[in-house]
């Protein structure tokens, strides 16, 4: 068995049976291709079907001599765990080494979030003087307010604006499609996004149909979103290190802290699992002072 052949068929599986995005795609196949080039350093080059659980966890050991991070460790372990499932599936081999591959612990770590003011704040240093301006604050609005991954934001759709209706219709994580409610402010600047900057663009053949575009009418690229962020939490000296999924984080929490359904909120977000949509059930320690002091009877 050969590994470029393995690898081959197992992209192809990620693709057409676990329909993953190309950005998920390559991470997996990064995976394998780390543990390739060690075994091609270590045991000769050994075959797919030949490796041993001894040499998987020599690999292991590997990445945490070279400070790799038991967080990324752990998700690399997933990654070649993932690997051997489909060789078993397909039949071609019989016995599964990653069995007993174990991987490291690692803490379960809350994402940051922003407040409603820190939210409000960094809108309201976008300089809407600018001709950039009202396409940013529609942009931060709608990451807000509808809990968008940033690959979500740069692939929206005008087609899949169904503002009298409330909602837009996201192309998620494997091309699946699911429907968001789409709040009054979004919906508001939006609109005055594609009446003023987005109209007097020279749009280009591929872009006709995305919503927010840059200054030659093309889409905008996900580490744009990235910079623009960055650049207002410089601005306002927000002391915070956050980026476009800190709105998506800001947006679920708000809305489990304000009581709402968690598979209400799972279902906006397109988490496959309610247990990915639980991390937000945090409160903060404030909130869970209050309470006990205001409801425990020993308070």
């Amino acid at each position: 068995m050969k590994w470029e052949d393995s690898k081959k068929g197992y992209e192809n599986y990620l693709k057409l049976e676990k329909s993953l995005s190309q950005n998920s795609i390559a991470a997996y196949i990064n995976d394998i291709n780390k543990l390739t080039d060690f075994l091609a350093n270590k045991y000769k080059g050994v075959a797919p079907d030949k490796v041993k659980l001894d040499q998987l966890k020599a690999f292991v050991e590997w990445l945490n001599e070279r400070g790799v991070s038991p967080r990324t460790q752990a998700r690399t372990i997933s990654g070649i765990k993932s690997f051997y499932k489909y060789l078993l599936i397909e039949g071609k081999i019989t016995n599964d080494p990653t069995a007993l591959l174990e991987s490291p612990k690692i803490g379960r770590k809350l994402p940051d979030i922003l407040t409603m003011e820190e939210i409000d704040t960094l809108i309201n240093a976008i300089d809407l003087n600018k001709a950039e301006g009202q396409r940013n604050k529609a942009m931060l609005e709608t990451l807000y307010s509808c809990g968008l991954r940033v690959s979500e934001l740069v692939n929206l759709k005008i087609t899949n604006l169904f503002f009298e209706q409330g909602f837009i219709k996201v192309e998620g994580k494997g091309e699946k499609e699911r429907l968001v409610p789409a709040s009054k402010s979004a919906i508001e600047e939006i609109n005055k996004y594609l009446t003023t900057y987005r109209k007097k663009l020279r749009v280009s053949k591929d872009s006709e149909n995305i919503l927010f575009l840059n200054r030659r009418g093309r889409k905008l690229s996900r580490v744009m979103i990235f910079t623009i962020i960055k650049n207002l939490a410089e601005k306002v000296g927000l002391g915070k290190k956050i980026s476009p999924h800190t709105f998506r984080h800001s947006f679920a929490t708000h809305l489990i802290n304000g009581g709402a359904d968690l598979r209400a909120v799972q279902e906006m977000l397109g988490h496959e699992s309610i247990l990915t949509t639980e991390i937000y059930t945090h409160l903060d320690r404030d909130y869970l002072r209050n309470t006990i002091h205001q409801y425990h009877p020993r308070s």
